[in-house]
């Protein structure tokens, strides 16, 4: 483990101390370096006007299924709120004809990490999408055909959606607020904040075909699922849910915080909630990506290995480390081919962040950009790098501008 790697795993227990020294640590190596913004071959998207543009996470693609129209979001300002109380207004950009914009819609829950959760809708990913809004006093979300304009409204917001567009799983948008600012919505107050374990739904699906909810899982069913100590006093959540290829299973990560000390374990169950399945427990880990129906790609820590990328079995002790050279966190994800996987890194001591590909073990960068201080820890903007349904292109967002916008760099594939 490198000292900066050391550095940080120690003052991971004391938060505030560790947002200081990383701030003065980066402000000294800035000063000091070149400056640059930029180093790619980079193509802004979003209009360069006064607002903001961004579209959110890296599960998702904001590109319709002739790769020709880009979903995103326009709001105000994101330096100031992790989950501002504000409208978004929702849009389309047509990258065939000059960049043009159009509103769509307009949302009153998002956040700067994962937007409103805004995304083309399965099986066709042409005419119909979907997003979260508060509406009523109440979370719930919205598909909108673009073409006729009708509207669908469903009783629960969503976060992770079936490739079909039949199904959706979600949790609890208040209480992830309350826990990992950047991630939840503020409409609401968290009405479980009182309670660590409470017994009451953690994920719910829904049909969205019917408007149906489920409730699958409680927070106690994940407490008493392998409890171990480190669960005892501890107050519990769940994040970062995402339902596999085919829609027959799903993965969350379960975690739980007590005082500085904070786990996280890599869930997986059936549809259903049934046959869980606990494919990582040790201590942290972080971004994943279904490469298929069975296989899962994760930066986390292997007691023995360390801290890495690693490729995983689902429902089995097996896996493998992968992109051995980058031993920092990102976000990854598989081309649709699942020949390529894109990654990202956080701003490193120049302030400078990158997208990286990798292909047959080689990785290579795509792009680097800068990350200004007004944009740092909570309100950071992450490049959350996304595929194009072709595979040949990728979007991102940045504020090496001053701003954030959406942005494509191309990917050099090989014949």
């Amino acid at each position: 483990m490198s000292l900066e790697k050391k550095v940080n795993h120690v003052l991971s227990q004391f938060p505030f101390i560790k947002k200081t020294v990383k701030r003065a640590y980066q402000l000294f190596f800035y000063s000091v370096s070149p400056k640059q913004k930029k180093i790619g071959e980079i193509k802004r998207v979003s209009p360069n006007d006064e607002y903001e543009y961004f579209f959110g996470y890296y599960d998702k693609s904001p590109w319709d299924s002739s790769d020709r129209y880009m979903l995103c979001l326009k709001v105000e300002d994101t330096s100031k709120s992790t989950a501002p109380k504000t409208i978004a207004d929702i849009i389309l950009i047509d990258t065939k004809n000059n960049n043009e914009i159009k509103k769509l819609a307009s949302t009153n829950s998002w956040n700067v990490q994962q937007g409103a959760m805004v995304q083309w809708l399965g099986p066709n990913f042409d005419e119909e999408i979907i997003y979260n809004d508060f509406q009523n006093g109440d979370y719930c979300s919205v598909i909108l055909n673009i073409k006729t304009n009708e509207q669908r409204i469903i009783e629960k917001p969503v976060y992770s959606v079936s490739s079909d567009g039949r199904w959706a799983l979600t949790l609890d948008f208040s209480r992830l607020h309350r826990l990992r600012e950047g991630y939840g919505y503020s409409n609401k107050e968290d009405s479980l904040k009182n309670e660590k374990v409470p017994n009451s739904a953690a994920i719910w699906k829904i049909d969205l075909l019917k408007n149906d909810i489920y409730p699958l899982i409680t927070y106690t069913d994940f407490y008493d699922f392998q409890t171990s100590n480190s669960m005892k006093d501890a107050e519990h959540k769940v994040n970062h849910i995402m339902i596999n290829p085919s829609g027959t299973r799903f993965m969350v990560l379960h975690r739980w915080i007590n005082g500085g000390e904070k786990h996280t374990r890599l869930v997986t169950m059936d549809m259903d909630g049934n046959n869980l399945y606990n494919l990582n427990d040790d201590v942290m880990t972080s971004h994943c990506f279904w490469k298929n129906d069975t296989e899962i790609i994760a930066y986390a820590n292997k007691n023995k290995l360390g801290t890495g990328y690693y490729l995983f079995n689902d429902q089995t002790t097996k896996f493998i480390q992968v992109l051995e050279e980058l031993t920092n966190d990102g976000h990854p994800s598989y081309s649709p081919d699942g020949k390529y996987i894109v990654t990202d890194t956080y701003p490193n001591k120049n302030r400078m962040t990158s997208i990286f590909l990798a292909h047959n073990d080689k990785v290579q960068p795509l792009a680097r950009v800068f990350a200004p201080f007004k944009y740092d820890n909570e309100l950071r903007c992450d490049l959350h790098p996304r595929w194009n349904r072709a595979g040949n292109e990728i979007s991102f967002d940045s504020v090496f501008e001053g701003k954030r916008g959406l942005y494509i760099v191309s990917i050099p594939l090989e014949k």
